[in-house]
C-alpha cells in the first residue's frame, strides 16, 4: 500500500512563515519507513533544517514520527496502530509542528493514518443460550450479541451468516455511525416433542481482502407452552444526560407488556453484554435505566443500548434507547509552549517573534473557544496567527535603561459559562545595546588660581554618566 502527499504554504501576517504539508501512509510500517521529503515538500533547503535546528513538537502526544534533518526527510519511529491510536474514529491522523530558529518559524504536519484489515471481527462471548416456547409465532425476534472490528472502513463489520437456517433466519438493521444490529428471527415453528435442541453457528464477516471472520455458537433448547411474547410499549427511546451526570442518574424507564399471567407474563429486562453495558444499568424487575460509569462527552457523544425484555419461558422482544451526552465546560484550557525567547535586545523592533504557544480546550461549540491576554502595561501584545495558536510579540520599543526583566503572564480563557481559564508566566530578560552617550553633570565649570600655586593643585571636579 503506497502514500501520498499533499501540501501547500501560506504567509501569515506576521515575521514568522507558516507552512502545512499533508501525508497519507498506511498503519504498521516498519520502523524507519520513510514518510516523505518535508524540506523538499515546504520548499526549504536542508541547510535550512540544519541551520535553524529543526525539530518536531507534538505537544503532549506520543512521538510515532522522527525528523531526519540532515536528510530532510520524516521516518517512522514506533509502530502505529491506527485501532491504538483512534479507536473506530474513521478519520485517523497525527498532527504536529515543525520548528525552526534564526529566523523563528514553523510548519504545520499531518500524517493521515489509513487501515489496513489486521483485525477480524470477534463476539466478546463464545456462545448464547436460548430457551424459546414451542408456541413462539413465526417472525418472534431475538436479539444477538454484535461482534466487534477494530478495523474501519471496508476492512470493518460487514455482514453476519447464520447456519443452519432451517427454523431461524438473521435479520440485519443498519443504524446510524454505520452500526449493524441482528436479530434471529424464527421462520418456522417449533415443535419440542420433534426436537428439543438447536446447535447454530453464527459468523461475522468483514470486508476486507482476505477477508477475516469470527464465530459464535448459539444454543436452543425448546421449551413448552407460552403463547404470548413480551412487547416493548415503543421501539425506540431518545433521551439525553449531562457529562458530568452523577452515578446513579435515570435516564428514563422501559415498559413492555405480556399478555400471559401469572409467570408466564412476568417480564424481565436486561442490556446485553456490550460497551454500554459498562456505563449503564437496567432494573430487571422496574425497566429503570440508570448511569452506573462515567460518561464523556470529549470520548463518545452518542451511545445506542439495546434493551432485550424476556419472560421466564423465554419469549422476547427488543427496543432501543438512544442516548445523547451533552456537553459541560469541564476543562479548562491547556497552554502549551512550542517555543520561546528568555532573552531580547533592547533595540528589536515592534513585532518581533518572542513566544509561540498552542492552545487545546477539548471542549466543543462556546465552551472550547479559547482567547488570550497579556497582563497589563506590558510593551508586549498577543496575537492570534491560526487555530489554537498564538504568538507573543513585542508591541513597542524597548530600553533597557526603564526595564532590565519582564514577567509577561499570559491568561487563557474559554467562553463557557463559567468560563474556564489557566496562565502560564513567562520571564524575559532585556540585553543592552550602546544606544546612550555619556552626559556631563554640568554645562559649565568656575575656578581660580593663584599665581604662587604648587602643580598639582585640584581647582574644580569633572564628572560625567553613561546610562549603559
Amino acid at each position: 500500500m503506497g502514500w501520498q502527499v499533499l501540501f501547500f504554504i501560506s504567509v501569515l501576517s506576521l515575521d514568522a512563515v507558516q507552512g502545512q504539508v499533508s501525508y497519507s501512509i498506511p498503519e504498521e510500517m516498519n520502523k524507519g519507513a520513510s514518510i516523505g521529503n518535508i524540506a523538499h515538500d515546504l520548499g526549504l533547503g536542508v541547510d535550512r533544517l540544519q541551520s535553524g535546528k529543526a525539530r518536531i513538537y507534538s505537544g503532549n502526544t506520543e512521538e510515532y514520527i522522527e525528523l531526519k534533518r540532515e536528510r530532510g526527510v520524516l521516518l517512522i519511529k514506533d509502530r502505529i496502530d491506527r485501532e491504538t491510536l483512534c479507536g473506530q474514529t474513521m478519520q485517523c491522523a497525527l498532527h504536529f509542528q515543525m520548528i525552526l530558529e534564526n529566523p523563528m518559524e514553523f510548519y504545520t504536519v499531518t500524517v493521515e493514518i489509513t487501515d489496513i484489515n489486521d483485525n477480524p471481527p470477534t463476539f466478546e462471548r463464545s456462545e448464547m443460550k436460548y430457551e424459546i416456547s414451542e408456541s413462539a409465532l413465526t417472525g418472534a425476534r431475538f436479539i444477538l450479541e454484535k461482534a466487534i472490528d477494530n478495523d474501519v472502513g471496508v476492512n470493518g463489520l460487514d455482514s453476519y451468516a447464520l447456519n443452519p437456517s432451517d427454523n431461524f433466519v438473521l435479520k440485519t438493521i443498519s443504524r446510524g455511525e454505520g452500526t449493524k444490529h441482528i436479530e434471529m428471527v424464527l421462520q418456522k415453528p417449533l415443535d419440542r416433542e420433534t426436537r428439543e435442541h438447536f446447535s447454530l453457528i453464527l459468523t461475522a464477516l468483514d470486508g476486507g481482502e482476505p477477508q477475516l471472520s469470527g464465530t459464535m455458537q448459539i444454543t436452543i433448547t425448546v421449551l413448552d407452552a407460552n403463547d404470548n411474547a413480551p412487547v416493548c410499549s415503543k421501539p425506540e427511546y431518545t433521551e439525553s444526560v449531562k457529562e458530568n451526570a452523577a452515578i446513579g442518574t435515570v435516564i428514563t424507564t422501559v415498559s413492555a407488556t405480556d399478555m400471559d399471567k401469572g409467570n408466564n407474563g412476568k417480564i424481565a429486562y436486561a442490556i446485553p453484554k456490550s460497551a454500554a453495558s459498562n456505563l449503564f444499568d437496567i432494573d430487571p424487575e422496574s425497566g429503570v435505566l440508570a448511569l452506573k460509569g462515567k460518561i464523556d462527552y470529549e470520548k463518545r457523544r452518542v451511545y445506542e443500548i439495546d434493551v432485550q425484555v424476556s419472560d421466564q419461558a423465554g419469549l422476547s422482544d427488543a427496543c432501543k434507547v438512544i442516548v445523547e451526552v451533552k456537553d459541560e465546560n469541564d476543562n479548562p484550557p491547556s497552554i502549551n509552549i512550542m517555543s520561546k525567547s528568555n532573552t531580547v535586545s533592547e533595540n528589536m523592533k515592534p513585532g518581533t517573534v518572542l513566544t509561540m504557544l498552542n492552545i487545546q480546550d477539548p471542549d466543543s461549540n462556546e465552551n472550547g473557544k479559547v482567547m488570550c491576554i497579556l497582563n497589563d502595561n506590558l510593551p508586549f501584545a498577543i496575537k492570534s496567527s491560526s487555530n489554537n495558536f498564538f504568538t507573543v510579540v513585542t508591541d513597542s520599543d524597548l530600553d533597557r535603561e526603564r526595564a532590565s526583566e519582564y514577567n509577561i503572564t499570559v491568561t487563557c480563557s474559554d467562553e463557557g459559562v463559567p468560563a474556564l481559564s489557566s496562565s502560564v508566566t513567562l520571564t524575559l530578560q532585556i540585553s543592552d545595546v550602546n544606544d546612550n552617550a555619556p552626559v556631563f553633570e554640568r554645562s559649565s565649570y568656575e575656578g581660580y588660581i593663584v599665581e604662587n600655586n604648587t602643580p598639582g593643585f585640584s581647582i574644580f571636579t569633572v564628572k560625567a554618566t553613561d546610562a549603559d
